[in-house]
This record gives C-alpha cells, sequence and structure tokens, in this order.
C-alpha cells in the first residue's frame, strides 16, 4: 500500500514527455519544443484551479445546504412554540368558561335558596356550603399559566363541579320529600293535584330568580323539583283551614237538608255558623278578595280568591272590614256577622268552591293536626304573598 503512494510520483512524471512541433511557413520549417516540466506545471496549475473550484461549489453547497437546515429548524421551532401558545390560550379560555359555567351555577344555587326558602337556617346552611364549594373559582384567570399547573387548576374546577352536582342531587331530594309530604297532606284533604297536560311554563317567578337555570342534568332536575314543590305547597296553603267564626255553633250543615222557609229538600251548599250579631268574621286561607257587596239571597257577601281554583264565600254579613283587591291573611277579620239576605237569625254562612263547585268544608276546617302541621310549614317557607293562578 505504501509502495503504491510513494510510485505515484513517478507515474505522474511519466505521463508527461518532451514534445517537438514542426511548423512549415513559407518554405521555412520550425519546431517548438514543448518540455515535460512546462507540461506539468501547466497540468498542476489547471488541477490547482479545478480543485479550487471544486472547494468552493462545494463550500456553497454546503452553505446553502445547513442555511436550508437551519431556516427549516428555526421555522419549525417558531410552529412547535406558537402551537404550544396555542395550547396554552386554549387551556385558559377553557378555564375561564369553566370558572364562568360553575359561577352561574352557584349563583343558581343562591337565587334558589333566597327564592324558595328563605331566612330558613338549614337553607342558610346549604347555600353557605354551597358557597364554600365554589368559592375558589372566584379568582379570575389573567394569564396563561404552565400546562401543569393549568391541568391542575382544570382538576381542580372539576372536583367542583362533581360538589356541586352533588348539592345539586342533594337539595332534589330534600325538594321531593317536601312535595311528598304536600301531596300526602292534599290527598287526606281529598285534593288531587291536576297533572301538567294542557299546561305549559315552568313556574318561576321572576322576582325570585333572577338567575337562568343550568341546562346540566341534575339543575334540570331540580328545577322540574322545585316547581312541583312550589305547586303542591301554594295549593296546600290555599286550602282554607281557618274556622271563620272560631267558638261558634255549627247550625246547619253541608249537603240535602229542608229549607228554612219552604220546608221542601234543597241543597245547602255551605255550613252556618250561629253568633252574636257583629262578631269578627275571619279569612279561612291567604288570598286575594275578589268580590265584597250583595247577592241575591246572599246579602252581604265576601268572596275570598285563593288561587289554584280555590274560593271562600263568605255570607249574611252585616259589614265589611275589607275591600275588593286588598290581600288577607289566614285568621285576618274581614267582615262582621249579620243576618242580611235570605236568613232567619244572625249567622255566618260559609262556602268553599273549588273550579266553581261547591265542596263541604268541613274536611277543609277539620283536618288533623299532622296535616295542618305540614301546611303550617308549608305556608311559612311560602309566605302569605297571595294566591297564585
Amino acid at each position: 500500500m505504501t509502495s503504491g503512494w510513494r510510485s505515484l510520483p513517478a507515474k505522474w512524471d511519466n505521463l508527461f514527455r518532451d514534445h517537438e512541433i514542426y511548423v512549415r511557413t513559407g518554405g521555412e520549417v520550425r519546431f517548438l519544443r514543448i518540455g515535460a516540466s512546462i507540461q506539468r506545471r501547466v497540468a498542476t496549475l489547471v488541477l490547482a484551479i479545478v480543485a479550487a473550484w471544486l472547494a468552493v461549489t462545494l463550500g456553497l453547497l454546503g452553505w446553502q445546504a445547513y442555511t436550508a437546515w437551519h431556516n427549516r429548524d428555526v421555522a419549525e421551532r417558531a410552529i412547535a412554540v406558537e402551537a404550544a401558545e396555542a395550547r396554552v390560550a386554549a387551556e385558559s379560555e377553557k378555564i375561564e368558561d369553566i370558572a364562568a359555567r360553575l359561577d352561574q351555577r352557584q349563583r343558581y344555587f343562591q337565587a334558589v335558596f333566597d327564592g324558595y326558602f328563605g331566612d330558613d337556617p338549614a337553607a342558610a346552611a346549604a347555600a353557605a356550603a354551597a358557597n364554600e364549594t365554589s368559592q375558589s373559582n372566584e379568582a379570575p384567570v389573567t394569564s396563561p399559566a404552565p400546562a401543569a399547573a393549568e391541568g391542575d387548576r382544570i382538576s381542580q374546577l372539576r372536583a367542583i363541579e362533581a360538589r356541586q352536582n352533588q348539592l345539586a342531587m342533594a337539595l332534589t331530594e330534600a325538594v321531593a320529600a317536601r312535595s311528598a309530604r304536600a301531596e300526602q297532606a292534599l290527598s287526606t284533604l281529598g285534593i288531587r293535584p291536576r297533572s301538567g297536560e294542557a299546561q305549559g311554563g315552568p313556574f318561576i317567578p321572576a322576582e325570585r330568580l333572577p338567575v337562568p337555570t343550568p341546562r346540566d342534568p341534575a339543575f334540570l332536575r331540580l328545577s322540574a323539583a322545585l316547581e312541583r314543590m312550589e305547586s303542591l305547597e301554594q295549593l296546600l296553603v290555599a286550602v282554607p283551614s281557618t274556622l271563620p267564626a272560631s267558638g261558634m255553633e255549627l247550625s246547619s250543615g253541608f249537603g240535602f237538608r229542608r229549607d228554612p222557609f219552604t220546608g221542601a229538600g234543597a241543597m245547602h251548599a255551605g255550613l252556618d255558623f250561629k253568633g252574636p250579631h257583629g262578631s269578627p268574621i275571619r279569612a279561612a286561607a291567604a288570598g286575594r278578595v275578589s268580590f265584597a257587596g250583595v247577592k241575591a239571597g246572599y246579602g252581604y257577601v265576601i268572596e275570598i280568591d285563593h288561587g289554584h281554583g280555590i274560593m271562600t264565600r263568605y255570607a249574611h254579613l252585616s259589614g265589611f272590614t275589607t275591600r275588593v283587591g286588598e290581600s288577607v291573611t289566614p285568621g285576618e277579620q274581614i267582615g262582621r256577622m249579620g243576618s242580611t239576605g235570605r236568613s232567619t237569625g244572625t249567622h255566618l254562612h260559609f262556602e268553599v268552591r273549588v273550579g266553581g263547585t261547591a265542596v263541604n268544608p268541613r274536611r277543609f276546617l277539620e283536618a288533623n293536626p299532622h296535616v295542618l302541621e305540614i301546611k303550617a310549614d308549608a305556608r311559612e317557607r311560602v309566605g302569605a304573598r297571595g294566591p297564585r293562578a
């Protein structure tokens, strides 16, 4: 191998020989002699120039390749940075969306407690618990955070969301239990709440629930339970169970009797209570006075609309202590006992009408204590806000 390299100069020298070139011009013959050494110098120079050109060309090609690679690497890095920034921005936006949704759910909780339960201590405690579960999402997201921190923040918000769902389900169960109690009390009184057929729109009083219901399933179920509870308890509160003439003697019952004037069989649509002239007559339930005046056969009469199709009538009065349009509370005096109209003596004729049909008031006035206890609890929550259609 070494001898081969050593023989290269000899081989290079052997490539060149002395050359003589004869040139005839005008009968003269001249010759040019080109020596081997000159040939070697020229060939070496040419090879050097070619080698230099190749070196420069290869250098330029290498530089261009490096520049292209570098630019491509910079571009790829820039794309990766942009993608990372986009992911961070998307995560931040996602966190903001989740936090806003949790805040809306928390405001709905507060609106439910304020609107439906008021100053109820148990409800206040539940509201405090709900506020505690959501207080960590009150701080707004102001700047992007590292991916790990973003993931931790989302996990925290998801945990708050889960606790809110649990609270919504627990509250739904409590509301359903109240509805069942009210429905049982109404059933005891012989009242069957009407189904939701041919009706429309949830019962959401705007003054008590200014926050829209979140569209999550747990909250939609809670909203439906609240609607049912409100409807049943409003109906229970509207039932006339307060004696309109306390301490007085029942002189005539509901149903068939002989007419006191003609002696013929007749239908008596209410109860008659006998007492001293001018005795106070009181509202049997909360409601709004719909009529105060004279009606044939009844004399001076007051009618109170309790909502839900329930109306009470107080007849044969000697005077009024209220007027049309006024709201009254259970037990509030509305008139004085008398003997006006078709009457044989001082007494109160008391009627209860449901959907325009007279029903026996005794089943309401003689309700068992358990029913009255449930009604009192419902009245405490609902309050004397008057009837609702």
